[in-house]
């Protein structure tokens, strides 16, 4: 079938009837693209993207799902490991010096230096540092020995009953050949009435 594109001109809309076949075959054609196109963008699209939002809405119930079956299965382990948090939580608690005790937990540390044959340049308690949920005690310490000696302090304040932890270790060699060693130890108390959630108390463990 040839097509004569003469047979398009001069059609009258008012006597469809009467085109050539031809002209009506094209017609028909584009009115079906016309109608199909009209009917995706005003039905279709819509129906597509309801179902795309759908199909996310689902994807993330199954995460969701699978997340909680995951805790759910887990549940007994998880209050198990809660229950020894706590008993380890308890024990540091109790490492922590108290208020009454801090005076003293001072004298402990001159007399592992002292007994470790250290000689002490300075032994000063600095400005306290308030956390979230403990407040932390610096004490600046300067003495004066030989390596064993040093490193046998070192090892007498690890073993005290209470949590002493120390930082910012510089030594220096004295004019007299001795070793000075700058060091800053650090005790901590839990602040009064603050109450710990189990990730704030994963938080303490690791910076204690």
């Amino acid at each position: 079938m040839n097509l004569d594109l003469d047979q398009f001109n001069d059609i009258d809309f008012e006597n469809i009837g009467s085109w050539p076949k031809l002209v009506k075959i094209v017609f028909a054609a584009f009115l079906s693209i016309c109608v199909i196109a009209a009917s995706y963008y005003l039905f279709i699209s819509d129906a597509i993207d309801v179902m795309e939002t759908e199909q996310r809405k689902e994807q993330e119930l199954r995460t969701d799902f699978e997340n909680k079956y995951r805790l759910a299965a887990n549940l007994k382990l998880y209050r198990e490991q809660l229950v020894i948090m706590e008993a380890q939580f308890a024990e540091l608690l109790k490492m922590l010096p108290s208020e009454n005790e801090m005076p003293g937990l001072l004298d402990d540390v001159t007399f592992v230096a002292t007994d470790s044959g250290l000689r002490i340049n300075s032994l000063d308690w600095e400005e306290e540092i308030v956390r979230d949920f403990y407040i932390e005690f610096p004490i600046k310490m300067i003495v004066e020995g030989d390596y064993h000696q040093l490193g046998h302090m070192v090892s007498g304040i690890a073993k005290l009953p209470r949590i002493v932890s120390l930082h910012d270790f510089v030594i220096k060699r004295g004019e007299s050949g001795s070793l000075s060693m700058d060091i800053l130890a650090k005790t901590y108390r839990f602040k009064e009435g603050a109450e710990l959630s189990t990730e704030a108390k994963k938080g303490v463990n690791s910076e204690i």
